[in-house]
C-alpha cells in the first residue's frame, strides 16, 4: 500500500491495487505466498480515507467494497501481513485477514470505529483470534494495543526490529514456499474449516480435504527425496 503521506489510508487506488494483487497471487503458479505491507515508516494502514468517505457520503459500505481475503476475495495461497506502523480500523482488518502477521516493534493495532461512529462487521472472526474480553476491550474502547501485547495475546506471530521487518516476512514466506504446495494449501484450509465446524465435523472434512494430497505425486516425492538426501522437487500435483 503506497500512500505514505496519507498513512496508507484506504482509497479507491488502494482498493483497486489490492484487487489486482490478490488476483495475480491466485492466478500466477510461480507465486506461492503473498506479503502485504505499507509504504513508509509510520503506518501499515490507518484505515478508510475519511475525507474520501465524507465526500462520498458513504452510508453502509457494500460488502464487496474492500478486497477482504476470506470474504469478498477467495484465494488458496498463504498471505503474510508485515505491519510496519499503525494498523487502525481497516488497517487492522487488512492485518486480520492475512494468514500470518509479523510486526515492527513500533507497530500498533486498533479498531477505532467506535470513536467515529462507524461499524466493524468484519471483526466477527476476531473471536477466534483473541480472548473474548480482549476482543471486547479492543472493540468497545477503540484504544490501540502495542505489537508486543498483540504478540503476547497470539494475534501476531513475531515482533522484530523495524529495519528487519520485511526480511523477517520474506524469510517466513520462503520457508512456506519451500514446502509441498498441496499440503500447504490443504493445511491452510484445515485451519479455517475448523473454526466453522464442531470437532467431529471438522475431522470428517479434514480427512476428505487431505485425500487428494495423499494421492498426489508430491506425496511420493517427499519421502523419496528424504531417503535420497536431496531437496524435493514439488510439482503441485
Amino acid at each position: 500500500m503506497d500512500r505514505p503521506a496519507q498513512r496508507n489510508a484506504i482509497n479507491r487506488g488502494i482498493i483497486e491495487g489490492l484487487k489486482l494483487a490478490w488476483q495475480r497471487l491466485e492466478q500466477d503458479p510461480a507465486l506461492r505466498v503473498g506479503i502485504l505491507t505499507g509504504a513508509g515508516d509510520k503506518a501499515f494502514c490507518a484505515g478508510m480515507d475519511l475525507k474520501e468517505a465524507a465526500a462520498m457520503q458513504l452510508r453502509i459500505p457494500p460488502r464487496d467494497m474492500f478486497p477482504v481475503l476470506g470474504d469478498s476475495v477467495r484465494i488458496s495461497k498463504p498471505t503474510i501481513a508485515a505491519v510496519n506502523g499503525v494498523a487502525l480500523a481497516g488497517g487492522w482488518l487488512f492485518a486480520q485477514m492475512c494468514d500470518l502477521c509479523v510486526a515492527s516493534e513500533q507497530a500498533t493495532f486498533g479498531i477505532t470505529e467506535a470513536k467515529v461512529g462507524r461499524g466493524m462487521p468484519w471483526a466477527a472472526p476476531l473471536i477466534h483470534m483473541l480472548p473474548q474480553r480482549i476482543a471486547m476491550e479492543v472493540l468497545l474502547t477503540g484504544k490501540p494495543i502495542s505489537a508486543q501485547r498483540a504478540h503476547a495475546l497470539g494475534y501476531v506471530n513475531e515482533v522484530v526490529q523495524h529495519a528487519q521487518l520485511l526480511d523477517c516476512a520474506v524469510a517466513l514466506a520462503r520457508v512456506i514456499a519451500a514446502n509441498a504446495p498441496l499440503t500447504v494449501q490443504a493445511a491452510r484450509e484445515l485451519v479455517y474449516l475448523s473454526t466453522e465446524m464442531g470437532r467431529s465435523a471438522a475431522l470428517d472434512a479434514a480427512h476428505a480435504l487431505f485425500e487428494p494430497v495423499y494421492l498426489s505425486e508430491d506425496a511420493q516425492e517427499g519421502p523419496r527425496a528424504f531417503a535420497e538426501k536431496r531437496a524435493p522437487l514439488w510439482k503441485g500435483r
